[in-house]
């Protein structure tokens, strides 16, 4: 884990505690080592910023390289942030691609790091939890790590509208076991073990999170 992290964290656990007393489950089922996937579902922007603050171990990110290219003193901070948590740059073509982005995060994943992934691909604008993507299906099954499923609540009510400043609402998250997937008969094909397991990442970060699916 980064110096720089570690400390932006030190700093950061205490004042995000104190401001939106988040209530946050399950650590135990978070290995010590090794990769991880979570798998989160999607409410607000600020989702990438409380996950790291409240998981055990140091977890990645991508983003879009706009952060990166920023001119003047704001846009050399901002650089210089990113670059020393650990978050991944992309270009907008590698971005839109869910390949591209699958195969950087591969990397994380076989250095022995924790990659942060939302299967739903977006922000859920409607409170619902949308149709998974099979990104994190296809992570699990091409490097092996398990698949920590976690379950946000609230955290789009933590910035009130048009406002920078936080509000007192109280966030949750709950980190579950890893998503068993050992039912899943291995002799399937690859594209529809991939949706199965898909699915049943959904299925468990629905039964942490609340929320209801959304029809499609």
């Amino acid at each position: 884990m980064p110096t720089f992290y570690s400390a932006v964290r030190t700093t950061a656990t205490p004042l995000v505690r104190l401001i939106w007393r988040p209530r946050v489950t399950g650590l135990e089922h978070f290995p010590r080592s090794g990769g991880v996937i979570v798998a989160s579902n999607h409410l607000a922007n600020v989702d990438s910023f409380l996950i790291p603050v409240i998981a055990p171990r140091h977890v990645r990110f991508v983003s879009k390289d706009d952060f990166w290219k920023q001119p003047g003193l704001k846009g050399r901070a901002q650089k210089w942030f990113m670059n020393t948590v650990g978050t991944i740059p992309l270009d907008r073509a590698t971005m839109s691609s869910g390949q591209g982005v699958l195969k950087v995060a591969l990397e994380v994943l076989k250095s022995g790091e924790v990659f942060g992934i939302y299967p739903e691909g977006h922000r859920s604008k409607d409170g619902l939890l949308h149709k998974g993507l099979p990104g994190a299906a296809w992570l699990a099954h091409e490097s092996g790590c398990p698949v920590i499923p976690l379950g946000l609540k609230g955290t789009d009510k933590l910035f009130r509208d048009g406002s920078i400043l936080p509000s007192a609402h109280r966030a949750e998250a709950h980190f579950g076991a890893p998503v068993d997937f050992s039912d899943i008969p291995a002799d399937l094909p690859v594209g529809a073990r991939r949706r199965l397991m898909t699915e049943r990442i959904m299925q468990e970060i629905q039964k942490l999170s609340g929320q209801e699916r959304a029809q499609s």
